[in-house]
């Protein structure tokens, strides 16, 4: 496994240390766990969902939050809030950005399915297939952009810089290179956040010192690495948006197209959990007692996902960014974290809830 390259060559700033210690709480007795957070557009509010579930359980710390694209967005929005007020302040946090964000969409371009789900409209439909014809210099040549003005309104950046409460591991993809790039909580801007969420179809592509760069899910959605390399704590909570395994082949033309991209967002994860798998079934076989072999051998892996929830389960839902959506998935999300948590919680600390293997290897 390649280690993350995740300062690009600068030093992490010092920490205030009774800040620190305010916003992370009392370390001991608790149940520490970094969180691995998939992007997928709007679909993120189901995460919003499992961090609310996730801040109820006042024994839970939190050391590292990786993500990228819509995973970013609820690991910095998380942060913010945190630094700003603790566990509540992490709540009104999320809850503000997603029920801003949630007003960015007009509900009559959406139509309402059999049971929960949504979809768009023709009208919906067609300006989501303009955007594959004109590049968004073409189709929105003022370069307007609502997020970009939520989170400048929203976050405090450059008190995040130098006080983050948590390790931040924010992915995003070199347009020229294909490479990764981690950036870090000291590494923070408005600009970084939209290039992890950068979707060149939609958006302008970010220029960052010089660089291009795309969505950080091209390249890693999300980096599980920089949570093994550089964090202490050794439980990983993977909050996945894309289904591990699909029921359906597909076989229309848009059913292949909207697989295919989804295949295309989860290579790099699946290739990253793969390679955990096999280098911890390596390490329990070899026998080595060096310091990698120990490190993989008390790696302790955890999973909430959103399998069979039927308003994530077709892809034109992720620009569905409408209020009463979002709302509907972060419901299921906390909900679906509530019962990871009464049914898995203790293990945090003692041993894996999955089988790595199984499901990766």
């Amino acid at each position: 496994m390649a280690e993350s390259n995740d300062t690009q060559g600068k030093a992490a700033p010092a920490r205030a240390g009774w800040l620190e210690r305010w916003v992370r709480g009392p370390g001991a007795g608790g149940r520490r766990l970094n969180l691995a957070l998939q992007g997928g557009g709007a679909h993120g509010a189901f995460t919003w969902g499992v961090l609310d579930a996730l801040l109820d359980d006042t024994m839970l710390e939190f050391e590292g939050l990786s993500g990228s694209s819509a995973g970013a967005m609820n690991a910095v929005v998380f942060a913010d809030g945190w630094l700003k007020g603790g566990r509540e302040g992490a709540r009104a946090g999320l809850a503000r950005f997603w029920t801003e964000l949630g007003h960015q969409m007009p509900w009559a371009l959406l139509a309402r399915r059999q049971g929960d789900s949504v979809s768009l409209l023709p009208g919906g439909k067609l300006v989501a297939q303009w955007a594959r014809y004109f590049s968004p210099a073409q189709w929105n040549p003022l370069d307007l952009n609502p997020l970009r003005d939520l989170l400048e309104a929203q976050l405090d950046l450059d008190r995040l810089r130098r006080h983050s409460p948590f390790k931040l591991f924010i992915g995003t993809t070199q347009v020229n290179t294909g490479k990764l790039r981690i950036f870090r909580e000291h590494e923070l801007s408005v600009d970084v956040l939209l290039a992890s969420a950068c979707l060149p179809r939609i958006h302008r592509t970010v220029m960052l010192d010089g660089e291009p760069y795309w969505d950080g899910g091209f390249a890693a959605n999300p980096a599980v690495s920089p949570l093994f390399y550089d964090c202490t704590v050794r439980d990983i909570l993977l909050v996945l948006l894309n289904p591990l395994r699909r029921e359906d082949t597909p076989v229309s033309a848009p059913e292949i197209e909207t697989r295919s991209a989804e295949l295309a967002f989860s290579a790099n994860f699946m290739r990253e959990m793969r390679t955990f798998a096999n280098a911890i079934d390596f390490a329990g076989r070899s026998g080595a007692a060096g310091a990698l072999e120990r490190r993989l051998l008390d790696l302790r892996f955890h999973m909430v996902d959103a399998s069979k929830i039927e308003g994530l389960l077709r892809s034109d839902t992720k620009l569905v960014a409408h209020s009463d959506f979002l709302r509907l998935l972060h419901d299921q999300g906390r909900e679906r974290a509530a019962a990871w948590l009464q049914e898995h919680g203790t293990n945090v600390g003692r041993r894996s809830s999955i089988d790595v293997g199984a499901l990766f290897g």
